[in-house]
């Protein structure tokens, strides 16, 4: 019994030297999370026997249990390097279609040749779908999630459909009589002065070429201003007055507001119908693009919150822009700590593509190692808790950074040296009882 007792003790000390070693192994394995070997001693007796006189029947491995603490931060330079600190798994899968996840600490995440974020094996990371606009996302539910591609361009041009400005028109200009027909080649016809009230912005048709809308205010009696749209510098045919739109008055308030008709009424604004941007007759646009719907010249910022003014000070634009596009490369890929996967392009387009979806376990001991840092569910870990980053017991995401091993290399030597000292007494109680043994069969 004796020479069992001893060898379940060696090979606890063997078990205890393997998780040792494995975890010094590891100690620069990216997202690795270190293992300790628990041992419970072994008792057996049957109900006659004495318990007062026996003795244990040895040791056996009770578990090797993975500690999940948190691991130290690196930084790096790759935007796609993602660390979570605090509790969560990132969530992969074999390919584009499966449902076969494993999850993952390790976030050394790159762009595969079809532009999908992957680990170092080929796994696709897995994301919630969001709106591009506001990066809100749709679900949380693992049942929805989808790997996540970073498109390196764009998209379709995005021709113009709305303008914003807001300015300040001088208070003391001129007034110029009304029955003075405008006409964009001739200044004597929009302004008295000195200082033109004029500005411009570029627009993009449907093929994302751009054109210039160069948009003046005339001011016709006081508070009064009429507004005037001319395409591509008044070069479309036929010449004026075909070649320019004419939109709604600018009224002002003795203290400079603007005036704004009460609802149902629209505010004042211009309008360039697309079917006479799309007429070939009048020379608009001469590369097929086409507008689907009205373009239409906002006086107002995007939020509705300015407005133009006319205060006695010179002619200011406050607000300035559109909402097309031409066709634009990616720049740049930012995450934020909820996980939302923002693209930026050289058209100064920007659109969130997903939210990296993470996963929670009620017992992560109970995940089952697949190897490349990786678990899978058991029936002990529990159903995976999907969630978002940075709310609730979700830890942040961290880009640009990757979570190190959590092995404490002082610790593990320490414990070397324990396991060591553990097998050699092993060895020797192995050896005395073999001693003692032969002794006995010597015996005459």
């Amino acid at each position: 019994m004796s020479f069992n007792i001893a060898l379940s003790g060696l090979a606890a000390a063997q078990k205890d030297l393997d998780v040792t070693a494995n975890n010094i192994a590891n100690v620069n394995t990216t997202g690795f999370k270190e293992s300790r070997a628990e041992f419970a001693d072994v008792y057996a007796t049957s109900i006659f026997a004495s318990g007062r006189t026996k003795v244990g029947d040895g040791v056996t491995t009770s578990v090797v249990a993975q500690q999940f603490s948190q691991g130290a931060l690196q930084f790096t330079n790759n935007s796609l390097d993602m660390a979570i600190t605090g509790e969560g798994f990132f969530a992969t899968t074999q390919d584009r279609v499966s449902r076969d996840m494993t999850y993952t600490r390790a976030g050394n995440f790159k762009l595969n040749k079809d532009n999908f974020i992957v680990d170092n094996r080929g796994n696709f990371l897995q994301g919630y779908p969001v709106d591009s606009r506001t990066g809100q996302n749709q679900s949380v539910s693992l049942s929805t999630t989808q790997p996540i591609s970073i498109p390196t361009t764009a998209g379709a041009p995005r021709a113009t459909s709305n303008v914003y400005v807001s300015m300040n028109l001088n208070s003391s200009a001129e007034a110029i009589p009304a029955a003075t027909v405008f006409d964009p080649t001739d200044p004597t016809t929009y302004t008295t002065t000195d200082e033109r009230s004029q500005t411009s912005i570029t627009v993009y048709d449907s093929l994302g070429q751009p054109h210039i809308l160069n948009i003046y205010f005339r001011k016709v009696d006081t508070g009064e201003w009429e507004t005037y749209v001319v395409w591509n510098d008044n070069e479309a045919a036929p010449p004026a007055p075909g070649s320019y739109f004419q939109g709604d008055n600018l009224e002002f308030d003795p203290s400079g507001e603007l005036i704004i008709p009460a609802p149902p009424a629209l505010p004042p604004r211009l309008v360039l119908p697309a079917a006479a941007l799309n007429d070939p007759a009048n020379g608009y646009l001469n590369n097929g693009a086409q507008f689907d719907v009205d373009m239409v010249v906002n006086f107002r910022d995007l939020s509705g919150t300015s407005f133009p003014t006319q205060y006695a000070s010179p002619f200011n634009v406050t607000n300035l822009s559109q909402n097309g596009t031409t066709v634009g490369t990616l720049t740049g890929v930012d995450i934020d700590a909820f996980g939302r996967v923002l693209a930026s392009y050289s058209n100064g387009d920007e659109a969130y593509l997903a939210q990296v979806a993470l996963v929670q376990f009620a017992n992560v001991q109970g995940l089952k190692q697949v190897g490349n840092t990786s678990w899978q569910q058991t029936i002990t870990s529990g159903e995976p808790i999907a969630g978002q980053a940075n709310t609730g017991t979700f830890g942040a995401v961290n880009s640009s950074a990757l979570e190190q091993s959590n092995v404490n290399l002082t610790t593990e030597l320490v414990d070397l040296i324990a396991a060591q000292r553990n097998f050699q007494a092993n060895s020797r109680a192995l050896e005395v009882n073999s001693t003692l043994q032969q002794t006995i069969l010597q015996i005459r």
